[in-house]
C-alpha cells in the first residue's frame, strides 16, 4: 500500500474540542515549562559550581536533578501530546480568525513543539552527556526563543478569547 500524503491522521473526524487527555497533557506541560523557565536556579548553581570547582554539593545536584527531571517529563508529555494529536486530531481553527492569521499561527505552533523537544534534548546533552555547547544553546538561545514563542501563544489565546470572541480557550480548558 502506497503512502498518500493527503490522508488524514488516524482520527477520521475533526473533533469540536481537545480531548480530556490532550487538555491534561497541555496544562501539565505548561506547568512544567513555566516551572523550569522561572526556577532554573538549581541547575545554574550546579553548573557554576562544576565550572569553578569541578564538583557540586549534594543540594546542588538534587536541585539540578529536579530541573532535569522536569525537562525529561516535558519531553515525555510532548511525545504523548503528539501521539494524541495523531490519534484524536485537533479542532479546526475558528472561522472568525482571518485566513492569513490561521496560516501564520502554524509557524509558532510548530516552533513551540520543536522547542519543547529541543530544550530537553539539549539539556540532557549538557547535563548527562557533558556537552557544554548544548548547555549554552539550551540556557541562552533556546530559552530566549521559548519565552517569545510562549508569549505569542498566550497572546494568541487571549486574542481569540477577547478580540475574535471564539471558543479556542474553552476548547483547551473545559472542552
Amino acid at each position: 500500500m502506497a503512502f498518500d500524503r493527503r490522508q488524514k491522521p488516524l482520527a477520521t473526524t475533526t473533533p469540536p474540542s481537545f480531548s480530556l487527555p490532550q487538555r491534561v497533557l497541555h496544562w501539565l506541560t505548561a506547568a512544567l515549562v513555566f516551572f523550569n523557565l522561572l526556577f532554573p536556579d538549581g541547575m545554574n548553581a550546579w553548573n557554576r559550581s562544576i565550572k569553578q570547582t569541578g564538583a557540586a554539593t549534594a543540594d546542588q545536584v538534587a536541585s539540578a536533578n529536579i530541573h532535569a527531571y522536569a525537562g525529561i517529563a516535558i519531553l515525555v508529555l510532548v511525545a504523548l501530546r503528539l501521539l494524541l494529536r495523531l490519534v484524536h486530531g485537533v479542532p479546526e481553527a475558528p472561522p472568525q480568525e482571518p485566513a492569513l492569521l490561521r496560516l501564520a499561527a502554524k509557524i509558532p505552533e510548530g516552533t513551540l513543539y520543536l522547542l519543547l523537544v529541543a530544550m530537553p534534548v539539549t539539556g540532557i546533552a549538557a547535563y548527562y552527556l557533558g556537552y557544554e555547547g548544548a548547555g549554552d544553546l539550551h540556557a541562552d538561545v533556546l530559552k530566549a526563543i521559548l519565552w517569545v514563542v510562549v508569549a505569542a501563544h498566550v497572546l494568541g489565546a487571549l486574542a481569540h478569547q477577547f478580540y475574535w470572541k471564539t471558543n479556542v480557550l474553552r476548547r483547551m480548558t473545559v472542552g
